[in-house]
């Protein structure tokens, strides 16, 4: 691995890291405006990690708007992802560390460029309160090589990202009392903003994506006003777009059961005070009773809708869009119960056995097929047909692929398609992949990284994608090929629509 410095004077250069004079001008320039920072180089591709956007969101900075970071004349050795923030321990395996002081971004470009390059800012997922940037699967080396930069960010979550209280503000007139992890995106996004440009970036062409919750962070900035200039292209993945955001009132209540769980009255003592682990406990308590406990509200301010409703009204950012899902968004942790399927669909076995054949005489693949429809499927179709309707292009995709390795016991197909659009050397157990596999990832990067360039997937050897904007299509990935044409689940998607909430 090489180092490199974006960018630092020859003198400095010299005498911090023994490089010649005449060697800085072969590495490639670059300076934030509040300091210098020194990367890697790996298999062609730079990285600079562990960035601050932000000020540490800590002490008097806790549950407050996102600050500026401060300037430094100091070197920044970007080698390492910054720590992920505050979440409790999960079910599950763990390897990354947390802190409250975790408002950094990572960035991965080519190591040699020509000016100036696509961005793709992704934004993680993990229902708002769990995740980070620094994961392996979410190494943005790959996507580089195909010539785009990638920014991958971390945002606060659970109560330090979302809670809301009338505590938290400074005076009684200040509404900004909840949707901090919202403003630590939109906070990244202008730090992308200002500074892409010094690492080779095209601050005028940006394409953000994510996936699951962070595919609902995406939609909710394409319906928010102060956001609407930072970003020119999106891509949703998975996205559950149907779901409401939280009233004010029922996230204030959420909050007082939160500071009843730290034992504080809340309204007479200082939260910014209280210590992490016991926040962290009692968020763990909240989230015991409900997963959406935190997470986005209608603030009036940054969040004035729901996502549905936002887009079925066309207030959206109009600008080509991905959409899509995979066809099957059930995870190993969770199994949807079927009764409750069937209650929440109006249906029985009996009556969807003609929509589900394979699936109808197995509940669990049943209530699986069901819940995939009813939280992803037909969102995302939703979604698809009104950003259509404003005339903007639009792409829709369904991911069936499983690796050849895999199916022969497939276990949750929730953020499958990760590990191909990022890579599948990035993903633990990589190594079984085939031939067949890397094709596959190799083609959903190229439509992934030719929609950052120009707003379109199509390119050269790659099978040819319909706009969704003439008649209803879609992009099927499957273990036969990939092919666009019409939607064969159109019919159980129609009945599952009539019984939706309607946006």
């Amino acid at each position: 691995m090489q180092y490199l410095v974006a960018p630092i004077a020859a003198s400095v250069v010299l005498l911090q890291i023994g490089i010649a004079a005449a060697q800085v001008a072969q590495f490639p320039f670059g300076l934030t405006r509040q300091e210098q920072v020194l990367g890697a180089v790996q298999a062609g591709v730079a990285s600079f990690k562990g960035i601050p956007y932000a000020s540490a969101p800590v002490g008097s900075l806790r549950w407050q708007p996102p600050q500026p970071p401060p300037e430094s004349d100091a070197i920044r050795m970007a080698y390492d992802y910054g720590p992920a923030c505050q979440q409790p321990a999960m079910p599950g395996p763990r390897s990354y560390r947390t802190s409250e002081d975790c408002l950094t971004l990572n960035i991965f470009r080519p190591f040699e460029f020509e000016d100036p390059l696509p961005v793709m800012v992704w934004i993680h997922g993990g229902s708002f309160v769990a995740g980070t940037a620094g994961e392996a699967q979410f190494d943005g080396s790959k996507l580089a090589q195909a010539g785009v930069i990638v920014v991958t960010l971390n945002y606060r979550l659970g109560a330090f990202g979302w809670l809301a209280h009338p505590a938290l503000a400074e005076d009684p007139s200040d509404t900004s009392v909840t949707n901090f992890g919202m403003m630590d995106q939109i906070a990244a996004l202008r730090w992308v903003h200002e500074n892409i440009r010094a690492f080779g970036g095209d601050p005028n062409n940006i394409t953000l994506f994510g996936t699951s919750s962070g595919a609902a962070s995406v939609a909710l900035l394409m319906l928010c006003e102060p956001s609407r200039e930072l970003f020119q292209k999106a891509i949703l993945e998975s996205v559950p777009g149907r779901e409401q955001v939280r009233s004010m009132d029922m996230a204030e209540s959420v909050g007082s059961q939160f500071f009843q769980a730290v034992a504080r009255d809340g309204n007479g003592l200082d939260p910014r005070a209280i210590e992490s682990d016991v926040l962290l406990a009692a968020e763990k308590v909240l989230l015991s009773r409900s997963v959406r406990s935190f997470g986005p509200t209608r603030d009036g301010i940054l969040v004035n809708d729901d996502i549905a409703t936002g887009f079925k009204a066309g207030r959206q950012s109009r600008i080509p869009l991905i959409i899509g899902t995979n066809d099957d968004e059930t995870t190993s942790s969770a199994e949807p119960d079927l009764n409750e399927e069937l209650r929440l669909a109006g249906d029985t076995v009996e009556a969807l056995r003609r929509f589900y054949p394979k699936a109808s005489g197995d509940p669990t693949e049943l209530a699986a097929r069901l819940y995939t429809d009813r939280v992803f499927t037909e969102p995302a179709r939703f979604l698809a047909r009104s950003h259509a309707a404003t005339g903007s292009p639009t792409f829709r995709y369904r991911f069936s692929y499983v690796p050849e390795a895999q199916r022969q016991d497939s276990d949750g197909g929730h953020g499958r398609e990760l590990q191909f659009v990022f890579g599948a050397e990035a993903v633990p157990g990589a190594g079984m992949f085939t031939h067949r596999d890397r094709e596959v990832a190799g083609l959903l990067r190229a439509y992934w990284t030719n929609f950052a360039k120009t707003g379109d997937p199509n390119g050269s050897g790659l099978p040819f994608w319909d706009s969704s904007l003439d008649r209803e299509n879609l992009l099927l990935i499957s273990n036969v090929g990939i092919s666009s044409g019409d939607d064969p689940w159109s019919e159980r998607l129609d009945r599952l629509e009539r019984r939706s909430p309607k946006g």
